[in-house]
């Protein structure tokens, strides 16, 4: 077998093309949000607003629904707050970002401890597995990529 039909046959597989489209989703998503976060000097932000998700993912298996359901509402009330705070506080941003990070990880330990039904790991959560991306993670992906177009299209 050479090299491109194993390629072929591996890229054959719809979980390696539900991947392939994830991570290029995600990446265009992310270089595109990358980018204005470091021209608005919140470089700290996505890693910020990563862990904090925790908190999202917590509280959607501590309530018992999908947990992707409460973390894109949450990851928006997050970024709305955090940029008052910025605005409103004397604080720099990236050090009220680090408080915000450190107490919302704590919150999240917490309410994962208070879930008995789950076995995963916080690492699972933070990391996820991009081999099990699902076509409704793709069409949600697809659409914050939308709505992040429209957002700087409408901004600049």
């Amino acid at each position: 077998m050479t090299d491109l039909t194993a390629i072929r046959s591996v890229l054959a597989e719809p979980f390696m093309q539900r991947a392939l489209l994830g991570g290029l989703l995600t990446g265009a998503l992310g270089g595109l949000l990358g980018s204005f976060a470091v021209l608005r000097q919140l470089s700290f932000f996505s890693d910020a607003l990563g862990h904090s998700a925790l908190l999202g993912i917590s509280l959607g298996i501590l309530l018992g629904v999908n947990p992707t359901l409460v973390l894109i509402p949450f990851a928006v009330v997050f970024a709305l707050l955090v940029n008052q705070l910025v605005a409103r506080s004397g604080l720099p941003a990236d050090a009220l970002l680090n408080i915000v990070y450190s107490t919302s990880l704590a919150f999240a330990v917490v309410a994962l401890s208070l879930v008995e039904t789950y076995r995963g790991g916080i690492q699972q959560l933070l990391f996820g597995d991009i081999l099990g991306i699902s076509w409704s993670d793709l069409v949600v992906i697809g659409l914050l990529l939308l709505i992040a177009l429209g957002y700087l299209a409408l901004s600049l």
